[in-house]
């Protein structure tokens, strides 16, 4: 797979990002479905909408990441795409002239919890799950530039 090419998302693109993100969830046993597909595209569409999304495109949009400010709300990888460094350069752009990020994952997912750790983010924090809508332990994450350290 060549480099992907990243950019602000289009709300053309919104179809897309909700596919990967329906995909996550399909394909994830742990994963309770809140939401229809046609819910999961207006959640992106309204994502993309508020200029929180860049994508990683090829041949067509490989993944997403969602960031509000310094806190990243989602950050999803199609499975043909996963291993390849998509996700690196997408959170690599989240931290592009930050000092600090914050991000939450759930505490099923290993994969997640042990590539945020190799980038460099640090937990702070677990919960019970009882805040977050799918009502499951998640942990909350931190990263500070080395410029902080």
């Amino acid at each position: 797979m060549s480099a992907p090419r990243l950019r602000p998302a289009r709300p053309t693109d919104a179809g897309r990002v909700g596919q990967i993100l329906s995909e996550f969830i399909d394909e994830t046993p742990w994963m309770p479905r809140l939401h229809s597909r046609a819910e999961d595209l207006s959640i992106a569409g309204r994502m993309v909408d508020a200029g929180w999304v860049t994508v990683a495109e090829t041949s067509q949009i490989e993944g997403f990441v969602a960031q509000r400010g310094d806190e990243v709300l989602a950050l999803f990888v199609a499975p043909g795409a996963r291993g390849n460094g998509v996700g690196r350069r997408l959170l690599e752009t989240a931290k592009a002239g930050r000092v600090r990020l914050t991000l939450w994952t759930f505490q099923a997912n290993d994969r997640a919890q042990a590539f945020y750790a190799r980038e460099g983010f640090r937990e702070i924090e677990r919960t019970d799950g009882t805040d977050n809508d799918e009502q499951l332990p998640d942990v909350h994450y931190v990263w500070e530039s080395e410029a902080l350290r």
